[in-house]
């Protein structure tokens, strides 16, 4: 049986998810035609290093990751540190042959992603992006439905993902409060935003976004006396012009926020068609909303409504009914699916979805919307195939995009 040897870098409350997913792949996943696990543990510092490598049981800690990424046991490389190291440790990675397995969002600009695409392009079946909302097993049947025809064509759409992390003032700058160290809650929880509409099926055409700054001074992290200034939003809305498939572009708005007081991790969807309707919150997560046009509205409203489909815990196969479908999924179970399905992408040797150009339509999404917000203008992304033909050997390129938006 193969064995994969993992090594983490960074180890914050990603790091540790990725980690425990792992442990947890050999019930959700059984029988497993391959195993797995954490080996080696890279953190800024020892002390942080050798505690994270004692909770998953890897044998080594390091504070370079260098001695992830260079260390030829290695296989499988998570990078989940902040934003603004991404680059340079998926460049080494991805230099020593590694499959990588990234958090959110690829880079922290879009010119870094784009330095990296060469190196995406050659090793684009084995990469991995943890854009795990898409793996809600609710949303997963919103898609089928959506794929069915079932809710007819889109005609209006809302995707909200609401944090109250920053509404209050006396929270320090840490580094998702800064632009240097790539923050901001459109790269932060906007990314999940355009990445889950991508999945839906919906490519953006036309976006023109605006962003705010709640508190513009915070209390330095080192030194609670001492205020910084913040750079990077903490909320941004933004009017979405969307085609899905090949009918007219619908509009609809995103939303992503970090001082939505009452909210703690919430996630809502909304999707209006001219045969139907869904909608789901990650706080109800045992259901999907589904509405039909055509049900009967008589006697005494018939059968109209919505449908509370009790979607659950079932993930689809070769996923195991651990530890059974009727009970409520929790959050980090998404992630062990985002990972299990790259695991076994790479392990049969398919393209991982999410995958590089999931990874790099994001982030030019990304780059869309920061550009937008700060000149109050609509901007018109590139398409889902003009970015992928990044990805594309240089001979067989079509319509190669010739500047940067």
């Amino acid at each position: 049986m193969k064995h994969y040897r993992v090594g983490i870098i960074g180890f914050g409350a990603i790091g540790s998810v990725h980690a425990w997913a792992y442990a947890g792949l050999p019930f959700c996943y059984a029988p497993l035609p391959f195993s797995a696990r954490v080996h080696a543990v890279a953190t800024a510092h020892r002390d942080t290093a050798e505690a994270a490598a004692q909770i998953c049981g890897a044998e080594t800690a390091v504070t370079d990751y260098r001695q992830i990424t260079e260390n030829p046991d290695i296989d499988i490389v998570h990078v989940c540190t902040p934003n603004v190291d991404h680059a340079r440790q998926l460049f080494s990675a991805l230099t020593h042959h590694k499959a990588v397995y990234s958090d959110k969002p690829l880079t922290a600009t879009w010119s870094e992603a784009l330095e990296l695409a060469p190196l995406l392009a050659t090793h684009r079946n084995r990469v991995g992006m943890a854009f795990q909302l898409r793996f809600f097993p609710a949303l997963m049947r919103a898609r089928a439905l959506m794929d069915d025809g079932r809710i007819g064509r889109v005609l209006s759409f809302r995707i909200v993902y609401l944090h109250a992390g920053s509404a209050d003032p006396a929270v320090p700058a840490k580094w998702k409060l800064t632009h240097a160290a790539g923050g901001g809650v459109i790269a932060d929880l906007a990314s999940h935003v355009l990445d889950l509409l991508a999945s839906l099926g919906g490519e953006p055409v036309r976006i023109s976004a605006e962003s705010s700054v709640a508190f513009p001074h915070r209390p330095a992290v080192d030194d609670p006396g001492r205020m910084v200034e913040i750079d990077a939003e903490d909320h941004v809305v933004a009017l979405v012009h969307a085609r899905f498939g090949n009918d007219p572009p619908a509009l609809g708005t995103i939303e992503a926020t970090k001082i939505a007081t009452g909210t703690e991790d919430e996630l809502r969807l909304e999707i209006h068609g001219t045969e139907g309707a869904i909608r789901f919150n990650s706080m109800e997560p045992h259901h999907l909303g589904f509405y039909r046009v055509d049900a009967p509205a008589a006697p005494l409203g018939g059968e109209r409504g919505w449908t509370s489909i009790d979607v659950g815990g079932r993930f689809p196969a070769p996923a195991a009914a651990f530890p059974g479908p009727k009970f409520v999924v929790g959050w980090p179970r998404m992630h062990l699916a985002a990972i299990a399905g790259f695991l076994f992408a790479l392990h049969e040797g398919r393209m991982p979805v999410p995958g590089a150009v999931e990874a790099l339509y994001a982030q030019h999404l990304v780059d869309v919307l920061q550009r937008s917000a700060a000149g109050s203008a609509d901007v018109q992304p590139w398409s889902r195939d003009l970015v992928t033909a990044l990805l594309e050997p240089p001979e067989t390129r079509r319509n190669q995009p010739r500047e940067t938006p």
